[in-house]
């Protein structure tokens, strides 16, 4: 199926999100693009597809699941694809990473990406997934367009995987990783979060495997956006605790490259010899450490969001979101969607929602929506 530019359709109402802030628009004479405030310029698109996740992680969402967003609710594939171009033609986005809930459950997935590969034949796309199905999908999506994958994998043990995702699905995930590597879909880079009590102990054997395979492995941060409320700056594993369990076993050594707004700082993975704080043999590879909490790099934040209905998120801890979609189905010109982005962005705070950096900062007030509902 071809996926066409059709006729503005009825706007829906509702949504999850707090109303939207006025917008005074951005001063007159500035350069195009998604600029903010304070200097910076979103160029790497983070667009959701859906609200939905086959998954349940404790660190997301409750394990009843949520109330997901109703089908006319959700951006159509003809919107995605405009969307995106106007971010791309329009405003300067150089990279688009899809995003959900679970991408891989819209059925609509392989159209929307070959649609969007057909528009734009050297955009970097990329999509952060489960994995749960993509055995399945893997060789297709490559053939659509897709670039590459990211899949959350917080464990390598059945039991602790079942307790994080309350899903027995660890064959499946690891299945699906391999498949993606086996399709092309490289970098495979994998996501983990690690939980204290629970998988902090497996992040050397963790790290070990994904070496030995080539994936790329990222340790995140766990972020106040689950669903429950539940998180606490004492029960997160820190960046700092994160190296010291890998250096039980590695020497971390400055990774050359340059971060280039990136939100994982890279290390180069050598192994330790044993009682020593020497290294031994070749660099074995990276590692990632996305540190939102404990070292933000809000200052060179160059992400742009749109949840899976359409709004803008200038920031992921963000409690203010703007109506694209709205706009658009109310017959809204290209440049009227355009201005209304970059108005979005330019009241973009300076972090984690607030005018200063902070998640533990008394006035720090956790957003609304989980992040499957963000869309990361």
């Amino acid at each position: 199926m071809s996926v066409q530019l059709g006729m503005p359709q009825p706007r829906a109402e509702g949504g999850p999100g707090a109303p939207a802030p006025q917008l005074a628009g951005r001063p007159a004479g500035l350069p195009a693009g998604l600029l903010d405030r304070y200097g910076r310029r979103a160029t790497d698109m983070r667009l959701s597809l859906t609200d939905k996740c086959n998954l349940r992680c404790s660190y997301c969402m409750p394990a009843e699941g949520l109330e997901w967003l109703s089908k006319q609710a959700v951006m159509t594939a003809d919107e995605i694809v405009r969307i995106v171009r106007i971010g791309v033609d329009m405003l300067g986005v150089r990279e688009l990473r899809l995003t959900g809930g679970e991408p891989l459950v819209r059925a609509d997935l392989l159209d929307i990406i070959s649609a969007l590969r057909q528009g734009h034949p050297d955009l970097p796309i990329s999509m952060t997934t489960n994995a749960v199905g993509l055995d399945k999908k893997a060789a297709a999506l490559k053939t659509a367009g897709l670039t590459r994958i990211n899949v959350s994998l917080d464990s390598l043990h059945e039991e602790t995987f079942t307790k994080l995702t309350r899903r027995p699905f660890l064959d499946r995930v690891l299945a699906g990783v391999d498949a993606a590597w086996a399709a092309g879909l490289g970098p495979v880079k994998l996501n983990a979060v690690l939980m204290r009590g629970i998988n902090d102990a497996e992040s050397p054997s963790l790290l070990a495997w994904a070496l030995d395979r080539g994936y790329e492995l990222r340790f995140i941060e766990q972020m106040p956006l689950d669903a429950d409320h539940g998180w606490t700056r004492r029960n997160m594993i820190t960046a700092a605790e994160i190296r010291s369990l890998l250096s039980v076993d590695y020497v971390l050594g400055t990774d050359p490259r340059e971060r280039d707004g990136a939100p994982a700082e890279r290390f180069e993975v050598r192994a330790r010899v044993p009682g020593t704080d020497e290294a031994t043999g070749p660099v074995l590879g990276t590692v990632g450490i996305i540190a939102s909490v404990t070292e933000p790099f809000c200052s060179d934040c160059r992400r742009t969001r749109i949840t899976a209905e359409g709004k803008i998120m200038s920031c992921l801890f963000s409690r203010e979101e703007v109506d694209l979609l709205g706009l658009l189905r109310e017959g809204a010109s290209d440049d009227q969607l355009a201005e209304r982005w970059q108005d979005a962005m330019w009241l973009k705070p300076k972090a984690h929602g607030m005018d200063h950096v902070g998640l533990d900062a008394p006035d720090f007030v956790q957003p609304d929506r989980s992040m499957s509902a963000i869309g990361g």
